[in-house]
C-alpha cells in the first residue's frame, strides 16, 4: 500500500533532518526547514500548485548539492530519485522533483535561473528568501568559512558572472558574494 502524502513528507523530513542536522556550511537542516515551511505556505496560496511536489522538492533541494559533490550537477537529482524510489513514489512526482532540483541552483550574479514549473518557482523563491537578510549573511559567511575562503580582500572586485561555469569556479572572498 502506498504511503499517504503526509507520510511521504514526514519520512522525507526525518531523512533530511538526520542527514543535515550537524551540517556546518549554511546548508543545514534549519535552512532546509525554513525553505520547506516557506514553500509550503507559498503553495497553499498558489492555485494549481501541487503541494506534495512542492514540499518534497523543498525538503530535497540540497540533498546532494553540486558544491559538495565535486561539481556534479546531477548528484542532487540522483539522490532525490533514489530516496523517492525507496518510498515507492509515483514516477511523475519523482521526475517533477528531479527537475526542480536540477533547475533551482543559483548560477551566479547576472546568470538567469528560470524554473519550468510553478512548484519550482515556489521552492526557488523560498530558497532565495532564505538567502537574504541576517540569516542569508550568516549563511554566506558559514559557507565561505567551510570552503576556506578569505572574508574580505579589497584587491579582488566582485564578479558579475557570464555563465554558471564562471560562477562554479569562482573562489573570491566571501564578502563579494553579498554585493
Amino acid at each position: 500500500m502506498p504511503l499517504s502524502s503526509a507520510d511521504l513528507i514526514a519520512r522525507t523530513a526525518d531523512f533530511v533532518r538526520e542527514k543535515f542536522l550537524h551540517e556546518g556550511s549554511g546548508h543545514d537542516w534549519e535552512h532546509i526547514r525554513r525553505v520547506w515551511q516557506t514553500a509550503r505556505a507559498l503553495a497553499a496560496e498558489t492555485p494549481g500548485a501541487n503541494p506534495l511536489v512542492t514540499e518534497l522538492a523543498a525538503l530535497l533541494h540540497d540533498v546532494a548539492d553540486w558544491k559538495f559533490h565535486g561539481g556534479d550537477e546531477e548528484a542532487g537529482p540522483r539522490a532525490a530519485r533514489a530516496w523517492l524510489q525507496s518510498l515507492d513514489v509515483a514516477e511523475p512526482v519523482i521526475g517533477h522533483v528531479e527537475t526542480i532540483i536540477r533547475e533551482i541552483s543559483f548560477k551566479g550574479l547576472g546568470v538567469p535561473t528560470p524554473m519550468s514549473t510553478s512548484e519550482g518557482e515556489l521552492v526557488q523563491d523560498a530558497d532565495r528568501l532564505d538567502a537574504i537578510g541576517a540569516i542569508g549573511v550568516a549563511r554566506a559567511f558559514a559557507y565561505g568559512g567551510h570552503k576556506g575562503r578569505p572574508l574580505h580582500d579589497p584587491s579582488v572586485p566582485p564578479v558579475a558572472h557570464s555563465s554558471f561555469e564562471s560562477y562554479k569556479t569562482n573562489a573570491g572572498p566571501t564578502i563579494n558574494q553579498l554585493l
